[in-house]
Order: structure tokens, then sequence, then C-alpha cells
């Protein structure tokens, strides 16, 4: 077995060599977790690599058990009395001990484990350890602020989507498989869903990998992959820790926030259970004058995780993994521009999403071969209710848009031509929107890690994902549904990956996938006669290349370019009260970069080229209501750069910049299913000219600043202190002239400090240093998007004290 270790603190090498040997190692004794152990490097066992690693302290490593190592204090030897006095000897001075090499960084997202150093493509890894509890209840919002490539729509926490590189299909969640595949350890967290923004809570890592990832991830990963890895139980340590916060938000509410954490073993070295509880109250700070309210916008967070790890021999692990989490908005997150934090509703706007996975995972290990098997289900409940207002009236559907100064209703009629007539008593009304996505996953995978990031990689994956939305209007006389739809889709995937060194520094990497998937949908909630259900089933195959090359000229310094493929399949939408298909697209990107590592600087610079066919994309229509199509053809062009710096011990800077530049090329056309126009009854084909010239939500420019230091002010007390300020760039809500307002253009800030230990500390954290409004997003709700200038404004200056304490 390869072992590769650089010295560390003990807890720190044990982690690593756990991670590279695939055994279970830990230690009972807090007080020996910061002893610093020597590198450790060369084809060893565990055993070995423990010995030489523990050398020159006072710690042994004990096997009690198949694959489990305990590492204890060694016990204390009576030195011999001498039978006579000896001269003194003069010691000659020993040179220092030479400078300990960099800790290396695995990606674990590769499934199968490359060194950082010899990855060929962009990445970006959040250490979990670098997460305070305040930044952990921030969900995805905390991966936003440390990851430049990731950008997030800003409708509320449960209601976002994710981008990464530039690659964003709307601002807008529909029946459209996400861009950006989220994974919770092996499992897939959703597919035609919105983020659900899981609390990060007790994890050991997060990587961002940048896409297209369609040889490992397949579908909907075409602008990458964020993966967030857990901590699992521990099998030798009872510990747990606990946490909470009071926050005042300024023009606003307070709110509260705590969890815990238990670890148990259950049979020592093989049984162990670990569960993690949470829950926050966000307080609101936009007031709704319409209503006379104050601070309507309040959020409730409450979930937990539960795992039990079973290690029965013989290189055997078994994992059972469960979570669950519920968020609850009682209205809406956006202001109007020119009100500050207020705007004018008729009713109110509340939304939730329930989110619940659980997973199974097995693997085994010989040597530096591994194998791994998941089963995964995935449930999610996401409820909107926009304001917006639209009744049902003797067979017409009526919308009205709202305003403070006007109110329009547009009539379509049974023949599908659409009417203005102003009138001045229009009757108010909402929209709720209501999806139901439940997906199983199931993957098996065989992988080899070789030294230099060399290996193979062999795996097949089933998955089955059902999303219906339904949507109806509701109103004090009409409670009535409009048109839903229900998709289904099912996939087969056979993939593998290899990487060779065909001479010495360079390595090569080629993969594919073969993805053969299977398409129904339906229309649900027919309103009267104006359509027939709708059933339409379809199968398509995809093939998937993927290569790519790296060249280390010295230990420190990667060159590597890459390209890759990645895709998502069709289905069908629901376009007022027709419905419609939309094709799959697919991306091809050509990447090139370099990476340089050392002790004092860590140095990323990479360029992507993407080309994006048949883009889909979730949109409004000229009434206000979501569908989905083909928008056309796309180019986007990506360059990040990023540095961290470690001048003196314990102060770390960093500094990041992406630049993107995306413009779509063609014009769309839209069908609906039955191949007759949505918009007439003389069939045919509907050609829509897309006008405009940028993909939206996509800033064209992001940056970054933060520093974080640590120092002991007393032989008990550490003061960390940590901050960023972070811009974003101009970007548009989305398509056309309606959509084309802009957003973005503003500066975020925070920081933090802590006073304790490893086991206690107090906390102080602040965000929006400035107080600033901004405005992160140019949507509310869609039905008032021409007549309302609409923003969502930054969370206001806002004052944690928290405390933190572990057993």
């Amino acid at each position: 077995m390869d072992v590769n270790v650089p010295a560390a603190r003990l807890d720190q090498a044990i982690q690593i060599l756990s991670s590279q040997s695939g055994v279970s190692i830990g230690f009972r004794d807090p007080r020996i977790a910061g002893l610093r152990v020597r590198a450790v490097r060369g084809r060893l066992t565990p055993a070995q690599a423990l010995s030489r690693m523990l050398q020159e302290t006072d710690a042994r490593a004990r096997q009690v058990a198949p694959s489990t190592f305990l590492v204890e204090q060694a016990p204390r030897m009576r030195p011999p009395q001498l039978a006579r006095a000896e001269p003194p000897r003069i010691i000659q001075a020993m040179p220092p001990p030479p400078e300990p090499p960099p800790k290396e960084i695995v990606v674990t997202g590769t499934k199968r484990d490359i060194p950082l150093g010899a990855y060929p493509g962009g990445v970006q890894i959040i250490s979990g350890d670098a997460l305070s509890e305040a930044e952990g209840a921030r969900g995805t919002d905390a991966i936003i602020a440390r990851a430049a490539s990731v950008a997030s729509t800003h409708l509320g926490p449960g209601r976002n989507k994710l981008f990464i590189r530039g690659i964003a299909d709307s601002s807008f969640v529909g029946p459209t498989q996400a861009t950006v595949g989220q994974y919770w350890g092996n499992s897939r967290i959703t597919y035609s869903a919105p983020d659900p923004s899981l609390r990060l809570y007790d994890v050991r890592s997060i990587e961002v990998l940048e896409g297209p990832q369609g040889t490992l991830y397949g579908a909907g990963s075409l602008g990458g992959v964020v993966r967030v890895v857990p901590r699992s139980p521990d099998l030798v340590n009872f510990g747990g820790a606990a946490w909470g916060g009071a926050q005042a938000v300024q023009h606003g509410k307070p709110g509260v926030d705590g969890g815990a954490i238990l670890n148990l073993p259950i049979v020592e070295d093989q049984l162990a259970f670990r569960a993690v509880g949470f829950g926050a109250k966000e307080g609101g700070y936009i007031d709704d004058t319409g209503r006379r309210l104050k601070d309507v916008n309040k959020v409730d967070t409450f979930g937990g995780r539960a795992a039990l790890r079973f290690t029965p021999g013989d290189d055997w692990s078994f994992d059972l993994n469960g979570v669950g989490q519920r968020i609850d908005g009682d209205d809406s997150q956006y202001a109007e521009r020119g009100q500050g934090l207020s705007r004018s509703s008729s009713v109110a706007q509340p939304y939730r999403n329930d989110y619940w996975l659980v997973d199974f995972v097995a693997t085994k290990r010989w040597d530096d071969i591994e194998l791994t098997a998941s089963l995964g289900y995935a449930r999610q409940y996401v409820f909107e209710q926009f304001d917006g207002v639209a009744v049902t009236q003797s067979g017409r559907l009526i919308v009205v848009a709202n305003s403070s100064d006007r109110r329009d209703d547009f009539v379509l009629t049974d023949s599908g031509q659409t009417v203005l007539s102003p009138t001045a008593a229009a009757p108010t009304a909402s929209l709720t929107q209501s999806n139901r996505i439940r997906m199983v996953t199931a993957e098996t995978r065989l992988a080899r890690r070789g030294p230099n990031g060399t290996g193979w990689l062999i795996g097949v994956s089933l998955l089955h994902n059902t999303a219906q939305t339904r949507r109806r209007i509701g109103q004090t006389l009409f409670d009535l549904p409009l048109t839903g739809v229900m998709n289904k889709v099912e996939e087969g995937t056979l993939y593998g990956e290899g990487t060779v060194e065909p001479m010495d520094r360079v390595t090569v990497t080629l993969g594919g996938r073969v993805t053969r998937s299977q398409l129904s949908g339906r229309s649900e909630d027919i309103v009267g006669t104006v359509a027939p259900v709708i059933r339409a089933q379809r199968t398509e195959t995809w093939l998937l290349p993927s290569a790519a090359v790296a060249y280390r000229p010295t230990d420190r310094l990667t060159l590597f370019a890459r390209y890759q493929q990645g895709f998502r399949p069709g289905g069908i939408a629901a376009r007022r009260d027709f419905i419609q298909r939309f094709k799959g697209d697919r991306v091809s990107t050509i990447e090139a970069g370099a990476r340089f590592g050392s002790r004092e600087v860590d140095f990323t610079a990479n360029a992507a080229f993407t080309s994006w066919s048949n883009i889909q994309a979730d949109l409004i229509d000229g009434f206000g209501f979501p569908t989905t199509a083909n928008v056309g053809d796309g180019q986007v062009l990506s360059f990040g750069i990023s540095m961290r710096w470690r001048p003196i011990e314990g102060l770390e800077l960093d500094t990041s910049l992406y630049l993107n530049k995306t413009k779509v090329t063609e014009r769309n056309e839209l069908l609906s299913f039955d191949g007759t126009a949505p918009g007439g009854s003389d069939g045919g084909s509907e050609t829509t000219l897309i006008n405009f010239t940028r993909l939206p939500n996509i800033a064209d420019v992001t940056g970054r600043f933060g520093f974080s230091y640590v120092t002991a002010v007393s032989d008990h007390l550490d003061l960390e202190t940590s901050g960023y300020a972070r811009y974003v760039g101009k970007s548009t809500l989305g398509v056309g002239p309606i959509l084309g307002q802009e957003q973005g253009d503003y500066i975020d800030t925070g920081m933090e400090v802590r006073l304790g230990d490893r086991r206690k500390g107090l906390s102080l954290s602040l965000t929006n240093l400035l107080d600033s409004r901004g405005n992160r997003f140019a949507l509310g709700s869609p039905f008032l998007v021409r007549d309302r200038n609409q923003i969502t404004p930054m969370q206001p200056r806002t004052v944690r004290v928290g405390f933190d304490l572990s057993f």
C-alpha cells in the first residue's frame, strides 16, 4: 500500500493515513491529539506506517481489531541505574530538522481519491474545520461566500438554484434538471428541484469540482459538482458537541440558533452511532406596507442527521445514513427598488422546503483496490405562494398584474387570442405551486488508486426520478387548479475512467459514459376543454467522452488540460393550459490551467471555453406563469484565479477572481407536445426571437479577499479571527426585455472572532459590516416583474454572539 503522510499534528496525520489505507484509527486521550508526528512515505502496511509516524513521540499504536488501531500513551520505562559516574560529554548541536512538507490534500470527488497536485481540472476544497457554527447555519451561502466560481439565485433558502463556472440556464425553478450536481457523501441530493440548502454542521470537507463532470456524475453536472462529505461515526471515541447563539438584525427582528452532536461507540472498533440535531429562527427585516406588517420574512429551519457505521472485519465497512431538514419561510424575501427594506403586497407569500435522504453504503478494500456500492432514496416537497393575481370567470383565464398606479387584465380566450383590457376593480388572488420530487439512486463501482494520480475506475448506476408540479389559483370566491405536469426519468449508466503515466511526470486520463434515459410525462389538472390530457414517452442514448493530461515539471507545479462533456435529458412542461416539449441539452468544455502549492503559497489559474446546445431554461411567459423551453445555443468563456498565502505562522490570506463572458447565439422555436402552437390553434410552430446576449444570473466578475489568524493569548486560550470582503458584479434576471433587469454589483462582508480552546469557546460574528442593501436578485413574484422593480436586498448588518463546547 502506498502511503504519503506529511509531518503534522497527530489527529490530522491519522485522518490522512486512515483515508489512504481504509483502516480505522482513533485515540481515547485527547491530550495526545496535538502531538507532532513525522512524515511517512513509501509502500507500507498501516502498522508499519503508524510505527514510523510515532517514532520520537511518547505514543504507540496498538491493533485492537482487524483494520482498527488505537493510538495511546506508551507505558513509561524506568531508567536503569548507572553503575558508575561518567564524566560529562560534550554533545554536538544537531542541525535543525528539515522543514516538513505541506499537507497533502486528496480530491475524493473523483471517486478514486486523487492527490490535488495530480488532479487535471478546476477544483476548490473547503475544509469542514474552517467552517464555524455561524457559517454552518448559512448552508449553501457559506459555500458561495468561499468559492468564487459558485453562484446562486436568492429567492430564499430552500428555493434557490446553484450555478458553477457561468453555466446558468435561468433564474426560475421548474421541471428541468439542475445544471449543478449536488451530493451528500455518496448520494445525490437533487435532480429536478431547488437547492435544499442543507446546513453544514459536522462536515469533513466540501469539494467544488468545476464542470462539466459528465463522465463520473452523468446528467445534471453541466456546470460541475458540489459534494459535501459529512463526518462518519468514530468507532473508538465517545464524544459530542453543542453550540448556540443569538443574533440581532439591524432594522429587523432578532434570531436564535443551536444544535448538538453525539458520537457513541456501541461495540468498540466495530459499531458506532453519530447524530446531529439543529434548529434556527431567523428574524425578518422586510416590511409590507400594503398589509401594514413589519419584518414579514421570518425563516425557521429545523433538521438533523443520523449515521450508523459497522465494520465486521476483513476490510468491510457498512454505513447507514439519514438526513432530514425543513425550512419554513413566512413570506418572500424581496423588496421594491427605492423603498428601502419594504414592499407592498396584497397577500402573504410563504414557502416551504421539506427534504429527506436515506442511503446505505458498503465498501470493501483490497490494498489499493476499493469496491463501493450505494443505494439512496431522496424526497423533497417544495411549496411556494405568489402574489400575482389570477382568477377564472366564465371559462376565461384572467391574469391581473397589480401595481400601485395601474391594474391590467390579460384575457386569454378559448380560441387562444390575447386581449388587453384595463380594469380598476379586478379581484386579488394568489398562485400556489407545489413540487413533489422522489428519487432512487443505486451505484456500484470498483476503483484502484495508484501512485502520482494513476489508477482506474469502472462503475454502473441506476436512477429513477419522479417530479410532479401542481398549481392552483386561490381567491376569496375561487380556488381552481391550473394545468400541471408529471415527469419521470429512468437512467441506466455504464462509465469508466483510467489514468496512466506514459512518461515521467506526465499523466493521461481517458474516460467515457454511456447513459440510456427513458423519459415519460403527462399533463395533470387540465382546465376545462382548453387542452386534452397529454401523455408522451421517448428514449434517449447519450455517449460522453472525456480526456485530460497533466504535467508536473516540479513537485509543486502542475499544468493541466481537459476536455469533457455533460448533458441533461428533456421533458415536458406546461405553458399556461398547453403542454410543450423541450429537448435535452449538451455542453462541451475545453479547459486549461496551472496549480502551484507550497508551505507558504497555493496558486491556481484556469480558463475554460464551453459550447452549449439546446439550452433548457425554466422561464415565465407573458402572463407570469412558469414554463420551460429550449432558448437556443450558447457559449461561455470563463477565467478564474485564486491564491492563498501564509506569510507568518497562524496567518493566512486568500484572494480570488472569477470572470465570465456568456452569450446566446441562436433563436428559439417553441413547439407544443402535440405539434400545435401554444399561442394558436393553426398547428405548426411558434418561433420567438431571443433578444439577449448573455446568460442570466451570472455575474461578469466575482472577487474575494479573506484572512484568518490564530494566536495563543495564554497557555489555555487561543484567539481566532477571520473575515472577508466579496464583490459580486452585474448580471441580469433572465431572458428578454421584461426580465432584463440588472442585479448584482454589491459588496458582501463578514468577520468573526473566537476566544477559547479546542473544547470550548465564545464567538462574535458580524455580517454585512457596511449595512449595504445591494440587489442580490431582481425577483419576488413572477407576476409582478413587468410592473414592479423588485430587488432582493442583502440581510442588514447582523451581530451574532455564540458559544461552542465539546467533550
